[in-house]
């Protein structure tokens, strides 16, 4: 075969293997993002509503036996459940999908689950008591584990959230997965990271901000193991979405062996890079750009 047509058949296939992987890269980055928003749906929920119903129904709070959140077609349901063995629904807080707290419907009659609410609520209830026995689920001083059930293309699962006691700190990390079959019956828990980051968005002196001539924290930043993934992760996106208002992050970065996940706090896009593009940008700018 002709040299020149060999070369050219090389270079083909090679040009083809790159766009094959990321078209790959951007499928898996794109359901990552998905993911992490439908958290974030939830939890914007179940914090809101939570803040209207305990003061708007203060005389129900010792019947509260748990809450739940989930998507509607037109907005977000946050729904609190009575204890005991057969439970009903206490009242329903109702937002649109604008985002705006102050936009809600409060509904406290009573009445029974939905077969979306009843499957969602024996999924949580699985993982609670699981986490009350199972040594892979770790507990941190002024943290607490949020359980939050999703079900995404029918695949049910819970994610769990460590979120902060305290004001001033966002906590990354210390999460997990944990996938039910048909019959809410726990098959996986995957520990998404393996130890727990914190942030003090509040403290400029953080290891893990950047920071501008003024001091002023401009983006955040945690690295990856590779048991974590080269990607930034669904909880990483909904913990984002949740604090990044409260902070003064532009960008927040994520480094992993292969990737660099850049979220855009003020967009909530992300951009994927080869570890490889970035260190070409990076010296690139420091060409461009020398310290004097």
């Amino acid at each position: 075969m002709n040299k020149g047509i060999v070369v050219l058949l090389l270079a083909m296939l090679f040009v083809f293997h790159a766009f094959a992987q990321q078209k790959d890269t951007q499928r898996i980055t794109d359901s990552i993002v998905n993911e992490g928003k439908a958290l974030y749906r939830s939890e914007f929920a179940s914090w809101f509503g939570t803040d209207i119903f305990l003061a708007k129904c203060a005389n129900k709070r010792e019947l509260i036996g748990g809450y739940l959140s989930y998507d509607t077609p037109t907005g977000l349901n946050n729904v609190f459940y009575s204890k005991g063995d057969d439970p009903f629904v206490l009242g329903t807080t109702s937002f649109g999908k604008d985002f705006v707290p102050e936009n809600y419907t409060l509904d406290t009659t009573k009445r029974t689950f939905t077969k979306a609410e009843k499957e969602l609520f024996t999924m949580r209830a699985a993982v609670i008591k699981r986490m009350g026995t199972d040594t892979i689920f770790k507990y941190y001083k002024n943290t607490r584990l949020n359980p939050i059930p999703i079900i995404t293309n029918g695949e049910k699962k819970v994610y769990i959230l460590t979120g902060p006691g305290v004001n001033g700190v966002v906590v990354f990390g210390n999460d997990y997965l944990v996938n039910l079959d048909d019959k809410y019956q726990i098959t996986t828990i995957n520990r998404l990271h393996k130890n727990i980051i914190t942030a003090y968005y509040k403290n400029t002196q953080d290891n893990n901000s950047i920071q501008d001539s003024t001091k002023r924290e401009v983006a955040g930043m945690h690295s990856h193991l590779p048991t974590t993934g080269d990607f930034i992760t669904a909880t990483d996106i909904c913990t984002l979405m949740l604090y990044e208002k409260f902070t003064t992050w532009n960008q927040y970065y994520i480094m992993s062996k292969n990737y660099i996940s850049i979220w855009d706090c003020k967009k909530n896009d992300l951009v994927v890079l080869t570890m490889e593009a970035w260190k070409r940008i990076a010296d690139d700018q420091a060409k461009r750009h020398p310290k004097q």
